[in-house]
């Protein structure tokens, strides 16, 4: 028995170790196959503080990894998301607008005060997405606590003058601001 738990834990180790290795390089064909060989999506890093593989990930820019880590089970938010180990922190040290983005996107909380570098409207469509995003992956969501828009597919304009619906997605997420 105990030489079981020993090949287990050495094998767990080797497919963490891997993952490790695929997140730094950037491979997220060789990320899947170590998540699929048991490695856990939730590491701890040196210091016991959770989350090492997507803080990596966020840290190197790599979001098609920090999207495959999230959607195995990786948690985008800690108990205090300004911790320098957060998702969202590695992310700002890193200098990665886009994953900063994609974080808001998955559900990060942003804590008061936080600089993320985005504009207004790129927080805002973040924002955005995120709420869609969210109803979407529950199909038990309460549909009526959120905003309805209407989607315009417009080929071959050009010259539209666009600020019209910029001011409507503005409102709507104003409104958005307003129920949370």
């Amino acid at each position: 028995m105990p030489q079981l738990i020993l090949a287990y834990r050495s094998h767990n180790l080797s497919a963490s170790i891997d993952l490790l290795k695929a997140i730094r390089s950037g491979q997220i064909g060789v990320v899947r196959a170590a998540l699929d060989a048991g490695a856990p999506v939730e590491l701890n890093d040196g210091q016991g503080d959770p989350g090492l593989p997507l803080g990596i990930a966020c840290f190197l820019g790599h979001a098609d990894i920090v999207r495959e880590l999230v959607m195995r089970g990786a948690k985008v938010n800690l108990p205090n998301n300004s911790s320098p180990t957060s998702p969202l922190s590695m992310a700002l040290r890193g200098k990665r607008k886009e994953i900063v983005e994609l974080l808001i996107e998955l559900g990060t909380e942003v804590p008061a005060g936080t600089a993320l570098g985005l504009t207004d409207r790129e927080l805002l469509l973040a924002r955005w997405r995120a709420q869609h995003h969210a109803a979407n992956l529950s199909p038990a969501a309460n549909k009526t606590d959120l905003p309805v828009f209407e989607e315009i597919d417009m080929p071959r304009c050009y010259g539209t003058d666009t600020a019209v619906l910029d001011a409507e997605m503005i409102r709507a997420a104003r409104q958005m601001d307003k129920k949370s």
